[in-house]
């Protein structure tokens, strides 16, 4: 990873612990439980890559930190309530998550349910109120309406549904591209654009250069997933390795082999670049970032 990048992850990821640490109900408060598995599978833990990508590009736009830490929590929090979901028995049965247990292991399967149930109402009413964020009313609206469509059904919870529909079919790529970029990508995308809600000026061709960049590292970052649930190890990914084979589920080397899905992935960050042409140096930690999704080891 590029050093530049690195100590701007780092910042982010020191910044948004403290902002999502800030906003959850404290462990005090009753139901005490429910507050604590919360907590648990929300802090200390994963790459924040979704926060990450709403701080660079605030920095490409000019946004200060302190104007996106209400969105970069609410997208968090809606990506951490699908892990919760996606690692219960009923879903992809899985025990281990950010190299410790589920949160179905740790605590139940009903309190996991309702852990996650809570984290994304939480994603909602923070966008609809938190102080942090300075944008109108109408601005507020457009990021609630963004976020829900991108975790709802015709966004992540919709591409999880054609996930689990496909386990031992033989997708083709049109049809596997279309269910990550529901399943993963909806909610990068999210990340980027709520981004570009915040800033009350921006000019449209950006705000569609930006999404197009966004919607390139979705489906590059499932491919990675992909390659590296073949190629790594449990403890390196901090979750169960070859889950998805082992559950003969659809994936890019299944289909276009290990060698195919790497070109795939290259081929999606050179339209990533692409996409921010238009841009200085400013978005140079967002073409850091595109690098990084495809060369990471977990």
């Amino acid at each position: 990873m590029n050093n530049a990048l690195q100590q701007y992850l780092t910042i982010c990821q020191n910044r948004v612990e403290t902002a999502l640490k800030a906003r959850l109900p404290s462990s005090n408060i009753l139901p005490q439980k429910l507050h604590e598995a919360m907590q648990y599978s929300v802090l200390n833990g994963g790459k924040r890559m979704r926060p990450l990508l709403t701080y660079c590009t605030g920095k490409t736009l000019g946004i200060s930190p302190e104007a996106l830490d209400g969105a970069a929590c609410a997208v968090e929090f809606i990506h951490v309530y699908s892990l919760i979901h996606d690692d219960l028995p009923a879903m992809d049965d899985d025990d281990l998550r950010r190299g410790k247990p589920t949160c179905h292991k740790a605590y139940d399967e009903a309190t996991a349910i309702l852990a996650g149930d809570g984290l994304q109402a939480l994603a909602f009413e923070i966008l609809a109120h938190d102080s942090s964020i300075n944008a109108s009313p109408e601005a507020r609206l457009k990021m609630i309406t963004l976020l829900a469509k991108a975790s709802g059904s015709q966004g992540m919870v919709g591409g999880q549904a054609i996930d689990l529909e496909s386990v031992g079919r033989q997708l083709n790529l049109p049809e596997l591209e279309n269910m990550h970029i529901h399943k993963t990508g909806a909610l990068i995308r999210a990340s980027v654009n709520l981004a570009t809600l915040t800033k009350a000026d921006i000019d449209p061709n950006m705000a569609t250069k930006l999404d197009h960049y966004a919607k390139c590292i979705g489906l590059s970052f499932q491919v990675k997933d992909d390659i590296l649930d073949e190629e790594s190890d449990t403890t390196t990914l901090g979750k169960t390795q070859g889950k998805d084979k082992d559950n003969n589920k659809p994936t890019y080397p299944a289909l276009l082999g290990l060698a195919g899905a790497k070109q795939k992935a290259q081929e999606l960050h050179e339209k990533a670049i692409d996409s921010l042409s238009i841009f200085g140096a400013e978005a140079d930690l967002l073409r850091e970032l595109s690098l990084y999704i495809i060369q990471r080891n977990h």
